[in-house]
């Protein structure tokens, strides 16, 4: 009969592992009994248990006068639940799992005939519930198998993973069924979590620990944002035609949208298109509450991202550093794309690691490597012991007038008179970029002479500007532009930087309903002779607050500073830095009503970059400068971003 010879078989999986235990015990050398440096794969997943919790979260989001509970879907070795051991867990919340699917190959979660869970999206159950671990996989409140909203980072979102920690650690109800009374307790967990996920997934593990809730041991956000405002605006330009409205209709479950009129109403009413910033925006600000943040935190992310742009990670960053938080990062050259998609094999192995050390307390050394890995070219690989690097500083570089107008220099000293261009909805960064020492009548360019050394920006940028309109509103963007041929992970395309291939590799057991094996991938390549490494964008009518926009008055000028993305590159010896200043970017902001032509005072603007080795490595990059690097960058030669339509936070592409 299937249950006795489930039974059978498990009970000769307890009793082979426990012989091999006391053989490990009696018969290895001292040497061999030191603590563990690394768990390894000894429990069986195709017995594993697998069971389902919904947890109260205290909230009626929905409104229909019972408090929302959130489904929680569980594996766990049987073996240490029949030894009475307690364990850690590693948790992702997504509000992914029904609706859209997780990871490259859209994997969602599938179920047995009794509701538990067979398919857990990704690899994490098949590799780390053999080496120990809980996995839980936690549907957001409204989507899949939970009650309540979404909220798109509020309240309700953050509480549905909130929740189940605080009932990982006895301080929450949860219930074997979505509305029945009968309890369910987590005897079997020590309560230590740690939460992962990308994009939205990787956000709520943000907005978590952001509020200091005890038991939270570490987190790993990969390409996820730590504002939603900055996910929609850029200091009051839109980046999206949406809001997050859209976004909750599309992952809400069809019993949700029934229920959520209220909350889609809140969304749109908190969050005008105008780009002012309204207190729907300070809920879903975590930055604030950086110094609440007990957990440890392993960030991910790509430079090129331009769905979560880097500001998000730059902001969070340099918040959890102020805060003396445990960091280490990994920043690739890709767009929103998962290591497990970039670097597979250093990541799982670095992953189990920090898992491990973050977790099961393991002395293995990963807190002593460096903290910072950054791809320079595709997969080519740097490290630094801090990130920024500690030689780092703030240095301001000042544009001015050249031999043509539009094509100014760009030094530590400050320039005088004027540049003018006026605003063109249909060019991009890519067009400024591809003639950045061209005048064009829609930008203002300024350009080092080539650089006798490599000159490094490791962090966040601004640029401030004091430009007059001739309209009462105005887009603005600023770019860093590195000039010079290069081969680099083409982001632009439609894989943001990866291949998918056709083979597959494995990572951890495998049942029936669940592989652990994952097509491969290769990095897609790019040959430039320009590269954009960051920008930023602004509307001009915020100038003095993110609180409200006004209207602007003709020929009054206005000083505005736009924050730059977050990112690490060098500007190779022999190529050129640049800094573009333009009006509306087509790719990526909204066009403003009207096309201003716009007056930039030079003596009034200047860019302050974070140089390792500040001002004095500019100065000796500038000295004994090299022969130009050949010829001009071309449009076919300069990397356009991905197409433009509103892709939703989770997607790999």
């Amino acid at each position: 009969m299937p249950k006795r010879t489930h039974l059978t078989t498990l009970w000769r999986t307890l009793a082979t592992a426990a012989v091999a235990a006391l053989l490990a015990v009696f018969l290895a050398p001292p040497a061999a009994q030191a603590a563990p440096r690394e768990s390894t794969p000894v429990y069986s997943y195709e017995h594993a248990i697998r069971e389902s919790v919904w947890v109260d979260t205290g909230l009626d989001a929905d409104g229909d006068g019972r408090t929302d509970r959130v489904a929680a879907d569980i594996v766990r070795p049987s073996e240490l639940a029949a030894q009475g051991r307690r364990i850690p867990v590693i948790m992702d919340a997504s509000p992914y799992y029904s609706c859209c699917g997780r990871g490259n190959e859209n994997q969602v979660k599938t179920y047995d005939a009794s509701g538990h869970v067979v398919q857990m999206p990704l690899f994490y159950d098949n590799y780390f519930v053999p080496r120990g671990y809980a996995f839980v996989g936690v549907d957001l409140a409204g989507t899949n198998r939970s009650d309540g909203c979404v909220d798109v980072g509020g309240r309700s979102d953050v509480q549905s993973a909130k929740a189940v920690i605080d009932w990982l650690n006895g301080r929450a109800k949860g219930y074997t069924t979505r509305t029945g009374t009968t309890p369910a307790r987590a005897t079997w967990t020590n309560g230590r979590t740690g939460m992962i996920g990308k994009s939205w997934d990787g956000t709520i593990a943000n907005g978590v620990a952001a509020t200091g809730v005890r038991g939270l041991k570490t987190i790993v956000p990969i390409s996820a944002i730590s504002s939603w405002y900055d996910y929609y605006f850029a200091q009051g330009a839109p980046l999206y035609d949406s809001g997050p409205d859209w976004l909750s209709q599309y992952v809400d479950s069809p019993a949700a949208l029934a229920k959520c009129a209220a909350v889609q109403k809140r969304l749109v009413d908190g969050a005008p298109r105008t780009g002012d910033w309204t207190p729907l925006w300070t809920e879903r600000d975590y930055v604030k509450d950086a110094s609440k943040v007990r957990a440890s935190v392993f960030l991910v992310h790509g430079m090129q991202d331009l769905n979560v742009r880097t500001k998000n990670f730059g902001q969070w960053w340099s918040a959890l550093a102020r805060n003396g938080v445990h960091r280490k990062i990994w920043l690739s050259q890709t767009g929103h794309v998962d290591p497990f998609d970039f670097r597979r094999a250093a990541w799982v192995d670095t992953l189990h690691r920090w898992f491990d050390h973050e977790l099961l307390g393991y002395d293995n050394g990963i807190d002593r490597e460096p903290m910072a890995d950054i791809e320079r070219h595709p997969d080519q690989w740097t490290t630094s012991a801090l990130w920024p690097p500690r030689t780092t500083a703030a240095t301001t570089l000042r544009p001015a007038q050249g031999a043509r107008a539009g094509v100014g220099t760009l030094g530590l000293h400050r320039g005088t008179g004027t540049e003018t261009f006026t605003d063109d909805p249909g060019l991009s960064e890519t067009d400024w970029a591809a003639h950045a020492d061209e005048p064009t009548a829609g930008k203002a360019g300024f350009l080092t002479p080539p650089l006798s050394r490599d000159l490094r920006v490791s962090g966040s940028s601004t640029v401030t500007v004091t430009v007059t309109p001739t309209t009462a509103t105005a887009h603005l963007s600023a770019v860093l532009v590195d000039l010079g041929p290069d081969t680099i992970r083409d982001y632009g395309d439609d894989g943001e930087g990866i291949t998918t291939l056709t083979d597959r590799t494995c990572w951890g057991a495998s049942t029936s309903g669940d592989s652990a094996c994952f097509r491969t991938t290769a990095a897609t390549r790019a040959d430039v002779t320009a590269t954009v490494f960051s920008r930023g964008w602004a509307d001009l009518g915020h100038y003095a607050s993110l609180r409200k926009g006004v209207p602007l008055t003709p020929g009054r000028a206005y000083p505005i500073t736009l924050d730059l993305a977050a990112t690490d590159h060098v500007v190779p010896k022999g190529h050129r830095l640049a800094l573009i200043v333009a009006g509306t970017d087509k790719d990526l902001i909204d066009p403003a009503s009207t096309t201003p032509t716009l007056t930039v005072d030079l003596s009034r603007t200047a860019a302050r970059l974070p140089l390792v080795g500040g001002a004095a490595a500019f100065n000796r990059a500038l000295t004994a400068t090299p022969t130009p690097t050949p010829t001009a960058p071309t449009a076919a030669t300069v990397r356009a971003p991905a197409a433009t339509a509103h892709r939703i936070p989770g997607d790999t592409h």
